[in-house]
């Protein structure tokens, strides 16, 4: 069985996110939790509450164990990107983009077989 966790709109850029999506990929949840804590970016917190979406979405939707489930598949894909201005000399005007993204996380259940 899968579940899966979305955030929308998140004000990361998606190159950021991308970065600890791909670290995460097929581990097992309580690794993939260790590993996005001890970072200090931004990035891979709001990449944890999802993950953390996911596995309550797991246990109390699905009654499924935390511990028997790995991760199947996390992207990230670019959102709508913000228009803002940034002044520049002779009163004219750079438009720049506030990247924005959105963060899919998808659990599977393990087939009961221990790797360990």
């Amino acid at each position: 069985m899968e579940v899966r966790a979305v955030s929308k709109w998140v004000r990361k850029g998606p190159r950021k996110v991308r970065v600890y999506a791909d670290q995460i990929r097929g581990m097992r949840i309580e690794e993939a939790q260790a590993v996005l804590g001890a970072q200090s970016s931004p990035a891979a917190g709001v990449l944890l509450g999802t993950l953390n979406s996911a596995v309550a979405n797991a246990e109390n939707n699905h009654d499924l164990d935390p511990d028997d489930l790995t991760i199947a598949k996390a992207y990230v894909d670019g959102g709508f990107g913000i228009p803002r201005m940034r002044p520049r000399a002779r009163g004219r005007a750079d438009r720049i983009k506030k990247r924005t993204c959105h963060i899919t996380v998808v659990l599977r259940e393990n087939a009961g077989d221990d790797d360990e």
